[in-house]
């Protein structure tokens, strides 16, 4: 009993630990219009600043995906805490657009060392047994340290001095506390071994996987992209549109689909991931539809509605997706497909949200994220429609 006490104890401070990695990657989605107004940049800017962070994660998992299976645990979280602080850094000394591309792409840096190796470090840390409820510490760190980013940073910028500065002052204090516990938990890896032993990880599709991935691939890039979105013009569109000037509240709305997605993830146990596949596409569906009728409308409402539902439908959508890829993969080339899925993933968190980019000065915000979701539509409408014809094997769907 004492020893599945300490165990949980471990257990929890890491995930801890992973909610500080993950906030600061979000931390400066409702300070962008304040960038904007500082810089005077415009859309298409805003929405590369925000991709370069995808561009980072995308660079780790391909060329140091396996990092702290070689390294060990905690050295692979301790530079990505590091990486975590250089970007808090870059963004508290940001006198141009130069500073905000290398922090975000430090952000990228440490995201994709984070989430990888913190999920297998609480994993590793739960006591026998408790594989389930480590799985529901990691899932609840992940996506609840991306909700944390933006409410904790609007919050401060509207309600402290220094909405620039002190998110990031912040953020800095949590990483070096974050460092202090780290340094108290013991390593998981018994055999490790050099730096220099990481090597890159190709991507893989075996062909029994194929018919598995492909709708699973279409649903986790819109789910993405419907986060990109989210986190990069948001709050531009409730200034300008809504006139919702309060950061706090456009923090709180992009929380809100994060929060959600955790919800969503949680639900998969007990939808089961033969049918949380197609639900996932069904309710990302109606999120979708839901931010549509925001742009269309211009009501806060909406936007909460699309925030809410969207994120859900994320969450059951791509654990679902990732179980059934999981489950239908061989063993000895599981963690290649997993990665080539996270690829996917990450490149809907960064094209499509460019392409609004590229969009919003001809057309408007408004009409650029219309044409945004329309495509999302047709992408996820394809993915339920391949699903209701070709459901996911039994198999899969019980193996992940």
């Amino acid at each position: 009993m004492v020893g599945d006490r300490q165990g949980w104890l471990r257990c929890l401070l890491a995930g801890a630990v992973f909610v500080v990695g993950m906030t600061g990657t979000t931390l400066p989605t409702p300070l962008y219009p304040l960038y904007q107004e500082k810089f005077g940049f415009s859309e298409l800017t805003v929405t590369v600043v925000y991709a370069v962070y995808a561009f980072g994660v995308i660079g780790v998992l391909l060329l140091a995906g396996n990092a702290s299976d070689t390294i060990g645990r905690r050295p692979t979280l301790l530079w990505g805490l590091g990486f975590a602080a250089a970007s808090a850094v870059c963004f508290l000394y940001a006198e141009g657009l130069g500073w905000l591309y290398a922090g975000r792409l430090l952000s990228g840096l440490s995201a994709g060392l984070f989430t990888g190796a913190a999920t297998a470090y609480v994993m590793d840390l739960a006591p026998p047994g408790g594989a389930s409820r480590a799985t529901f510490v990691a899932t609840a760190a992940n996506m609840g340290g991306l909700g944390c980013g933006p409410l904790l940073a609007g919050v401060l910028a509207e309600y402290a001095p220094e909405p620039l500065l002190l998110p990031f002052a912040v953020h800095l204090v949590l990483v070096a506390v974050s460092v202090v516990v780290l340094l108290r938990l013991p390593e998981t890896v018994r055999e490790r071994r050099p730096l220099t032993a990481v090597r890159p990880q190709r991507p893989a599709l075996p062909a029994r996987v194929r018919p598995v991935f492909v709708p699973a691939a279409i649903a986790a890039f819109a789910g993405f992209a419907l986060f990109g979105v989210f986190t990069s013009v948001s709050p531009a569109f409730l200034a300008r549109y809504l006139h919702v000037d309060n950061h706090a509240v456009s923090g709180l709305v992009v929380a809100l689909a994060f929060f959600a997605s955790t919800a969503g993830q949680l639900a998969v146990g007990r939808v089961g991931v033969a049918r949380s596949l197609p639900l996932g596409c069904a309710v990302l569906f109606a999120g979708l539809a839901f931010l549509a009728g925001a742009l269309a409308t211009d009501l806060l409402a909406l936007v909460v509605l699309a925030a809410v539902v969207g994120g859900a439908g994320q969450g059951l959508s791509f654990r679902a997706a990732l179980s059934a890829v999981a489950g239908a993969a061989p063993p000895e080339q599981r963690a290649a497909v997993i990665s080539t899925l996270f690829l996917v993933a990450y490149t809907g968190i960064s094209i499509p949200v460019i392409g609004v980019g590229l969009l919003a000065d001809p057309l408007g915000l408004e009409r650029a994220g219309l044409v945004f979701t329309g495509t999302m539509l047709l992408l996820v409408a394809s993915a339920a429609a391949y699903l209701l014809r070709r459901p996911v094997p039994t198999g899969a769907a019980r193996q992940g």
